[in-house]
């Protein structure tokens, strides 16, 4: 969908309130991507502070706040169809910020429990309002837009992680970070909600007559991938601190610097991805992410060192860099006419995936300990090039169809 738009500059000049709104979703995607990261890397000073030692309390909260994403999504959805998504987005980002001063200090284990579904609620509110209110402003300038946005929300994970790192992984300096992300989501949802687009157009829903006519096939295998991509990233985000820290006895400043290798290699392959598209192709792409990813879980399984485990978590963040934007990109093309239905049933994989990744990473582990867990998501990566032969070449044709059918209806502030 997104790869019909322009990548050049608009000729005409651009209203100043396109160019806040689209620095106000910036922002939001950046305080999403800091507060989640946040959240991940200080698990093991929040397990210590609450005297969790069971790995599976900790499967079963971050199962928890999955499933509260699943609802937080929903939430999003109504919010939108009836106030707008900028809305739903601000409304994310508040209880986002209400949420983590709750975990950051000391509680009672049911409050701190619940205020980890609170925060589940605000994450998949923000992460369906972000992406609508994404479209609205890419939309609006004609021209490619949402890697831009997705980059901001992976530059902010890596400062998020690196500042865990920085205050040592105690409960206090964990309580500080998470405080710190509590303040830059409620800044961004309060002030960002006057800046936000007015409104984002949102498909009704398809006739069953419709729905029959949309391309299950490819839904499903598209789906597929998108679920192994979040196996291995739900698997790196919520336990590879975990592992660096507890399992391989890194210090307490070294262990989130996984993650943060992880996020780093996420950034630049995101940054790249677009312009690698034309000249490998979309199969060759898909096929060099996934096994260079399942190397890098490989390596996280079978060697137990803290550089070896680093080394395999960056090598895992070509996947989540390269194919997350390739196969919704390439999903799009099924069904043009029906290409945000097609979308949306696809991205309801990524919360299988997210399941997957954190709760069973957490259960094998039990038994096996966390660096052989990696051998799932290994095995779920290098299923991916059974897919390979679906993603076909991107269309050369209708590069400009975007700004040929834009219209004042969809700027921002409309």
């Amino acid at each position: 969908m997104t790869e019909a738009l322009r990548n050049d500059a608009p000729t005409a000049p651009l209203d100043p309130s396109l160019r806040r709104a689209r620095g106000a979703v910036t922002a939001a995607y950046v305080a999403q991507g800091l507060g989640y990261a946040v959240i991940v890397t200080s698990l093991p000073a929040l397990q210590l502070r609450q005297g969790i030692d069971d790995e599976i309390v900790v499967s079963l909260l971050v199962l928890g706040v999955a499933v509260a994403a699943a609802v937080g999504s929903v939430i999003a959805n109504a919010v939108a169809v009836r106030w707008g998504s900028r809305t739903a987005l601000a409304l994310g980002l508040i209880v986002q910020g209400l949420a983590l001063p709750i975990i950051a200090f000391p509680t009672p284990f049911p409050l701190f429990a619940a205020s980890f579904g609170i925060f589940g609620i605000g994450l998949g509110c923000v992460d369906a309002a972000a992406a609508m209110q994404g479209v609205a402003v890419q939309r609006a300038y004609g021209r490619h837009l949402l890697g831009s946005f997705f980059a901001a929300a992976t530059a902010a994970a890596i400062a998020g992680a690196l500042l865990v790192s920085a205050v040592a992984l105690t409960a206090t300096a964990a309580g500080i970070a998470l405080g710190c992300a509590a303040v830059i989501a409620l800044a961004v949802g309060l002030i960002g909600v006057r800046f936000f687009a007015r409104e984002v157009p949102i498909d009704e829903a398809l006739p069953p007559a419709e729905r029959a006519r949309l391309p299950r096939a490819g839904i499903c295998i598209f789906g597929l991938v998108i679920l192994a991509v979040f196996i291995a990233d739900s698997a790196v985000s919520t336990w590879s601190t975990v592992y660096l820290q507890n399992d391989l006895a890194a210090l307490a400043w070294i262990a989130p610097l996984g993650y943060a290798a992880y996020q780093a290699v996420v950034l630049l392959t995101r940054l790249v991805t677009d312009r690698l598209i034309p000249v490998v192709g979309r199969r060759r792409l898909v096929a060099s992410a996934a096994i260079t990813s399942a190397i890098g879980c490989l390596v996280v399984a079978l060697l137990p060192f803290p550089a070896a485990a680093i080394v395999g978590f960056a090598l895992a963040g070509v996947s989540a860099g390269v194919l997350i934007p390739v196969t919704f990109g390439a999903a799009g093309e099924l069904a043009p006419e029906h290409s945000d239905q097609v979308i949306a049933r696809v991205n309801l994989f990524n919360y299988a995936g997210a399941i997957l990744g954190a709760v069973v990473i957490g259960l094998l582990a039990d038994g096996t300990g966390l660096g052989p867990a990696f051998l799932l998501p290994a095995v779920a990566l290098a299923a991916i090039l059974f897919a390979v032969p679906r993603f076909r070449s991107a269309p050369a044709a209708g590069v400009a169809a975007a700004s040929a059918t834009r219209t004042p209806d969809d700027a921002p502030g409309r």
